[in-house]
């Protein structure tokens, strides 16, 4: 349930990737009505979805795709699996990484490195570069890597986002040792499922659709759902459904809302299409940019065309 404020009122839990100093508490950051509010760390995508649907939060910041990554596949196949949850808003965080030690710890006495394996793949060429004979201990997160130097650990250093140490009391051995320098992931909003947000111009809708069988022209009668409505999809990963092999889900994000008609459209085509369809939500865009559909796909278009066929009929 919801706490209580000083005040009495409801203060509302929002839930995240933990401990504190992860870039998935960065993203909390950027969410505007989460300030002031109840945050409660997570150790996993799983327990933070679990939360939510059982009502121990009321929303939860996960990350979805990274820059350099792809897909977060915890998410992505959580989400699958999951009813009643929709997704209320985007983030996108710069990655930044640090390496990082307890006090008088140097670079030359680092021979152990701790960070989450996705974070070590992306600063796999500068810790070659640099500490050509390092080993790694894989860690449940960047920040959890960090804070476990002040507890024990077995590492020297650690590879964490550059905000750490505004969190615990280590120096910094080397700054924004990241591959790719302009990496970014971004994190949902979700929630259960309620009203979908209005809609801003500037949106997005993920949905998740399997194909009907495998057999030639599938893949691209889904896309044409799409693209005969002028919808461009700024996403599209393939995800194993499991049950067997050469059965794959799709995970697509378009451009646009559900209030759009053309966006509409298309996801009542695919319901024709598919035998299973999974809206996740409309909603803002990160990016801010408008969401406009090509051809004559706009509202009034198609109001102008509904109103045409009314007559006929």
């Amino acid at each position: 349930m919801p706490k209580k404020s000083g005040n009495g009122s409801v203060k509302r839990v929002y839930a995240y990737l933990g401990p504190i100093g992860t870039f998935t508490e960065l993203a909390l950051g950027q969410v505007v009505e989460a300030k002031g509010q109840t945050h409660r760390p997570v150790n996993n995508v799983q327990e933070a979805i679990d939360l939510v649907l059982s009502k121990k939060a009321q929303r939860a910041i996960i990350p979805v795709e990274n820059s350099i990554e792809g897909g977060v596949s915890a998410t992505l196949d959580a989400l699958a699996a999951t009813d009643n949850v929709r997704i209320y808003g985007e983030y996108l965080v710069p990655i930044s990484f640090n390496l990082v030690a307890a006090k008088g710890v140097t670079l030359k006495d680092v021979r152990t490195v701790a960070t989450h394996p996705v974070a070590y793949a992306q600063t796999r060429k500068w810790l070659a570069a640099n500490l050509p004979k390092h080993r790694h201990l894989p860690a449940t997160s960047t920040a959890a890597a960090a804070a476990d130097l002040l507890d024990g650990s077995t590492a020297e250093a650690a590879v964490a986002a550059s905000t750490i140490t505004d969190h615990y009391d280590l120096k910094v051995l080397a700054r924004n040792i990241g591959d790719n320098k302009h990496a970014q992931t971004r994190f949902i909003q979700i929630g259960l499922a309620s009203s979908v947000p209005q809609r801003t111009g500037r949106d997005k809708t993920s949905v998740i659709v399997e194909l009907p069988n495998d057999r030639p022209g599938a893949l691209l009668e889904m896309l044409e759902q799409f693209a005969a409505r002028g919808v461009n999809l700024s996403r599209i990963e393939s995800r194993p459904i499991g049950d067997r092999m050469g059965r794959y889900r799709f995970n697509i994000d378009v451009e646009g809302h559900l209030h759009d008609e053309a966006v509409a459209e298309a996801l009542k085509g695919l319901h024709r299409f598919s035998p299973r369809v999974v809206f996740l939500g409309s909603y803002p865009r990160a990016d801010k940019e408008q969401s406009i559909h090509r051809g004559n796909n706009s509202n009034p278009e198609f109001d102008a065309a509904e109103a045409w066929l009314k007559k006929l009929r």
